[in-house]
């Protein structure tokens, strides 16, 4: 398999307690989909609002992790609603040995941020060739003598 645990055990019960009470002081965790094609698994983030130059990833053994920021308004103004989380975004994913994580590929398109991974060749199917061995007279019986 590819992914997904998360490093985090209290994660799902911060995202539902975001969810409830809403806090932007912590934001809430990045929502993610994720699925094989082929010889390559494809991950997205939903980062709306978020600058490309604040996205920040990285791979660590077998973990990558994914850090943005949204950043808050700055100058004079008055804010009438403030729903939508500012503050550093995070999520971490310990993807599996049969991924070439030395291949991944990253692109960030209309708030949503695509990464694609290659499955690793020693991970792929592969055909094994049997040779017929000239010395082995296996096609033959064996001579008897009594």
């Amino acid at each position: 398999m590819m992914l997904i645990r998360t490093t985090d055990p209290f994660r799902d019960l911060d995202r539902l307690a975001q969810q409830v009470l809403g806090t932007t002081n912590r934001p809430a965790v990045m929502a993610m989909d994720a699925w094989r094609e082929g010889d390559r698994f494809v991950i997205e983030f939903d980062l709306p609002g978020v600058a490309r130059d604040s996205i920040d990833l990285d791979v660590e053994r077998n973990v990558l992790t994914v850090r943005a920021e949204r950043v808050a308004r700055n100058g004079d103004w008055e804010a009438l609603a403030s729903e939508r989380p500012r503050g550093v975004f995070s999520r971490q994913l310990v993807l599996g040995d049969n991924l070439d994580l030395d291949r991944i590929e990253a692109g960030y398109s209309d708030g949503v941020l695509r990464l694609v991974v290659p499955v690793a060749e020693k991970a792929k199917p592969r055909k094994i060739e049997v040779r017929h061995d000239a010395g082995d007279r296996g096609d033959s019986p064996a001579a008897i003598n009594a």
